[in-house]
């Protein structure tokens, strides 16, 4: 086999052309971009990582890429599998949610791989509005609220004198737990809460801080998944 052989996109070792290896790469590069987009703009919590956003992209396409290598051999196939198995992810994924991402690459990158140009779109397009869905509307939610307010309560008040301000300020509040603390004197209190709208939380912390009785009070968000 000379030269002109081994470039010529009929008798190349890939069942693709050139121009449809590049439009393959291409498709998967930019619909990688979407679905990371997706996920920067619905991931909710503390454990965001950009790597893990830009692993997304290069996923997409470097499946796209397999795909094309594979073609239709079987022999390929195995072979492959092989080669890959002695590479070793340790890196433990924190979200379960990143979980679907990760497989929503994969599977976008063989559709482009394998020229399913349509499927790769609308599959993308599909799954991306659903998770756009889900996201604007909070489902799957426990708490339809806005945060968790935490702070140390002495027991030597008779009356819960933090309640007035709740009422102040929150169109709803429900109490999460009690827990006892190292002081016998304290214990601390965990309650889920809406802030009204015109309400900023800077001053219903202020306020809070300022009762007698209340200590290390602490706001956090709740629009996500928390540990109580």
């Amino acid at each position: 086999m000379d030269l002109s052989e081994l470039t010529n996109p009929q008798v190349n070792l890939f069942a693709y052309s050139y121009t449809e290896i590049m439009l393959n790469l291409l498709v998967a590069a930019a619909l990688g971009f979407l679905v990371s987009f997706i996920y920067r703009a619905t991931h909710r919590g503390l454990s965001y990582s950009q790597s893990f956003t830009l692993t997304i992209l290069f996923v997409t396409v470097i499946v796209a890429m397999v795909m094309m290598v594979i073609g239709g051999s079987l022999a390929r196939a195995f072979a492959l599998v092989g080669a890959l198995s002695i590479i070793r992810f340790r890196t433990v994924i924190k979200d379960t949610k990143d979980t679907a991402y990760v497989f929503l690459a994969l599977a976008v990158g063989m559709a482009a791989g394998t020229s399913n140009y349509f499927l790769a779109f609308v599959g993308t397009l599909m799954i991306g509005g659903l998770i756009l869905l889900v996201n604007a509307y909070n489902y799957g939610a426990l708490f339809k609220s806005d945060f968790v307010v935490r702070f140390l309560y002495s027991r030597e008040e008779g009356q819960a004198s933090y309640l007035p301000i709740f009422e102040r300020y929150a169109r709803a509040s429900n109490m999460l737990h009690v827990e006892p603390t190292g002081d016998p004197a304290m214990v601390r209190m965990t309650y889920d809460i809406s802030l009204k709208d015109d309400v900023k939380p800077a001053d219903f912390v202020s306020e809070l801080d300022a009762v007698d009785g209340l200590q290390e009070v602490v706001l956090i968000a709740s629009k996500s998944d928390v540990d109580y």
